[in-house]
C-alpha cells in the first residue's frame, strides 16, 4: 500500500490530509505489518478522516461500522434474512425439514454486515470501526477473532477467512477504557491537537482563500481557547469551520466584535462561550 513513511505523508497530503510524522509512521507500519490501527484522541482531530484518506489513496473500498451503545452481532457481523427464509419454508411445504434447513441457511439468505463484508471482499478494503468506545464491552469480544485471524465463524456455513486482509482502523474518543486484549491486537496511535504550525497549514489547505495572516491569528486564538479550562475544547474541524465563517463574513482581521459573535462556531456549550468571552484577550495574542 505504501513504500515508505515519506510516501504515506506525500500521498495523504494529496487528499488534503496533512499527517504528522507519528501519524505517517504508524500508518505505514500498520499497512506493512498487516496490523489493525487503533487511533485514539479527542473528537474532531482527524481520526476518521485518516481512514478515509487511506482508502482514497489506496483506491480501496471503505467499509464503515459506526459503533453505538447496543450495537450487536446482527448489526456488526451478519444476520439471516428471516422474511425470505419464511417465504422459502412456505414454498417448500412438501419438503422434509432437513432439505429445507440446508437451503435456508445458505448464502442466498445471509445478510452480511460491515465486518463480514470486509472479510469476504477480494478487493482492497479499508475497514473503519468508528468510535469503538461507544460500543458495549461485549462488542470487543466479537472483534477479537476478526482482528486476530481475520476470519469470521458462521455456525451454519463454517469459518470464512479473508482472502485479502483489509486495512483496519479503529477509532476511540477515550469515552471508556478499552480492553487489553483488544489493544494487544492493534498498533496504537494517539492523535491530539496539532502544533500551531501544522494547524496553520491545515487551515490554509482547507480554506485557501483565507489571508495567511488571518489564518495565523485564527490558530493563535484557538490555541488560547484550548488553554482554558473548557468543557469541550475546539477541535481542528471547528478551527476550519471558524476560518470559513470569517471568510464568509468578509472579516479581514480578528476584531473583538466578530470574535465574540462567532464563538458559537468554536464552542458548543454556553458556559464555555461565557468563559471565553470573559477571559479571551485578543490584544495579548
Amino acid at each position: 500500500m505504501f513504500s515508505s513513511v515519506d510516501d504515506v505523508s506525500a500521498r495523504l497530503a494529496v487528499t488534503g490530509y496533512l499527517a504528522s510524522p507519528a501519524v505517517a509512521t504508524t500508518a505505514f507500519l500498520a499497512a506493512r505489518l498487516g496490523k489493525p490501527l487503533l487511533v485514539e484522541g479527542p473528537a474532531g482531530v482527524g481520526k476518521t478522516e485518516l481512514a478515509k484518506a487511506v482508502a482514497e489513496v489506496a483506491g480501496a473500498r471503505l467499509v464503515r461500522l459506526q459503533c453505538y451503545e447496543g450495537v450487536d452481532e446482527s448489526r456488526a457481523l451478519y444476520e439471516w434474512n428471516h422474511a425470505k427464509q419464511l417465504l422459502r419454508i412456505s414454498a417448500g411445504r412438501d419438503e422434509s425439514w432437513d432439505e429445507t434447513r440446508t437451503d435456508i441457511f445458505g448464502e442466498e439468505f445471509l445478510l452480511p454486515r460491515p465486518l463480514l463484508t470486509a472479510i469476504r471482499g477480494d478487493e482492497p478494503t479499508v475497514l473503519l470501526i468508528d468510535e469503538i468506545d461507544k460500543a458495549d464491552v461485549e462488542m470487543e469480544g466479537l472483534l477479537l477473532e476478526v482482528l486476530s485471524d481475520f476470519q469470521v465463524t458462521v455456525p451454519e456455513l463454517g469459518t470464512i477467512t479473508a482472502a485479502r486482509r483489509p486495512f483496519v482502523v479503529l477509532t476511540s474518543n477515550a469515552g471508556r477504557e478499552l480492553s487489553e486484549a483488544l489493544r494487544r491486537r492493534c498498533l496504537f496511535l494517539h492523535i491530539g491537537f496539532p502544533g500551531e504550525e501544522l494547524e496553520r497549514r491545515i487551515v490554509r489547505l482547507k480554506v485557501p482563500d483565507l489571508d495567511e495572516a488571518l489564518a495565523a491569528s485564527v490558530v493563535r486564538v484557538v490555541g488560547a481557547l484550548r488553554a482554558m479550562d473548557l468543557r469541550k475544547a475546539p477541535s481542528v474541524a471547528e478551527t476550519v469551520d471558524w476560518a470559513r465563517t470569517l471568510l464568509a463574513l468578509g472579516a479581514g482581521a480578528l476584531e473583538e466584535t466578530v470574535v465574540r459573535d462567532t464563538l458559537g462556531v468554536l464552542l458548543k456549550h454556553q458556559e464555555d462561550v461565557q468563559k471565553a468571552a470573559a477571559k479571551l484577550d485578543l490584544d495579548a495574542l
